[in-house]
């Protein structure tokens, strides 16, 4: 009897335990989902192929009141890529007792063509496996024209079409895709205010990019730019390190560049974006609200 009654006991025991599981898992399933963004497909004709643009808007965007918005753009812009954390830099410069930064239009631009279309086009790519890479692991490579044409023609006209751009526009890019930030800031720096760029890949054609630095901005550059310049740890690579050197002496003889050098000495390549970006935006714009004058 007495085993009898300790059986019933341990049985409503259990059935009570299942009743708490089951009801905890009812109630899980009550929340709701929480999303940060957007993602669309959008047709390139330049390109020939379909990209996905992850879109993150601010907080009180209405298509319906008068406000528009500065847009920044993500070339890593992939949910798998840096989309997400970046998103949330811009945000938290936006916020609104930070107020460094307008509040913004977060473009994340996926894709896994970097190699293809951050690089420009070259004579032969002997300088591949001197630089540590095999020749084979760049199957497609000097796309950066096409991909320029794809940003100025199409995704830039997008977004001013069907978000409520202002007109003001940042660009982030770190490795190939700085290297491709560079290309832009010195061939077609009108299309861009503020230029974040990250340890550029400026080994890419033998350096000739950043040979032909002065040149290019001599002959491009008509209007006033921020440009943040992010390097990490040195000893990681002495000769990246160099090159961006060479390449902000030259950014900073240009009157019309607010250029900052940023070395950031307790990074690596792998893991300078973050922090990179985060300083890009308390540089360009030192002020928040709260600052003294």
């Amino acid at each position: 009897m007495k085993a009898k009654n300790i059986n019933m006991i341990g049985n409503r025991m259990l059935l009570f335990f299942i009743l708490v599981i089951f009801n905890a898992a009812c109630f899980a399933q009550k929340g709701v989902p929480l999303s940060i963004g957007i993602s669309e497909i959008l047709h390139s004709n330049v390109l020939g192929e379909d990209r996905t643009i992850n879109i993150c808007l601010p907080d009180n965007y209405n298509p319906d009141d008068s406000i528009r918005y500065p847009i920044v753009y993500v070339l890593d812009g992939g949910v798998d890529e840096d989309f997400f954390h970046i998103a949330g830099i811009v945000r938290f410069s936006t916020q609104p007792w930070i107020d460094r930064f307008p509040q913004s239009i977060v473009v994340g631009i996926g894709g896994n063509t970097r190699r293809r279309d951050f690089t420009f086009p070259v004579e032969n790519t002997e300088f591949i496996e001197k630089e540590g890479f095999q020749k084979a692991s760049f199957p497609s490579y000097g796309g950066s024209e096409k991909y320029r044409a794809f940003l100025k023609n199409e995704l830039i006209p997008y977004l001013s079409g069907n978000y409520k751009s202002n007109g003001r526009q940042t660009l982030i890019g770190e490795s190939l895709a700085g290297l491709f930030s560079v290309e832009i800031l010195l061939k077609q720096p009108e299309l861009f205010d503020d230029y974040i760029i990250i340890s550029p890949s400026l080994w890419w054609g033998e350096e000739s990019l950043s040979k032909n630095a002065e040149k290019f901005l001599q002959t491009n550059l008509k209007k006033n730019i921020k440009v943040y310049l992010g390097i990490p740890n040195k000893e990681e690579d002495i000769r990246m390190y160099d090159e961006a050197i060479a390449l902000s002496e030259v950014l900073k003889r240009n009157n019309k560049t607010h250029f900052v050098f940023d070395y950031i000495p307790d990074e690596l390549h792998s893991t300078v974006i973050h922090q990179a970006v985060y300083n890009a935006f308390k540089k360009l714009y030192p002020k928040t609200v709260y600052s003294k004058e």
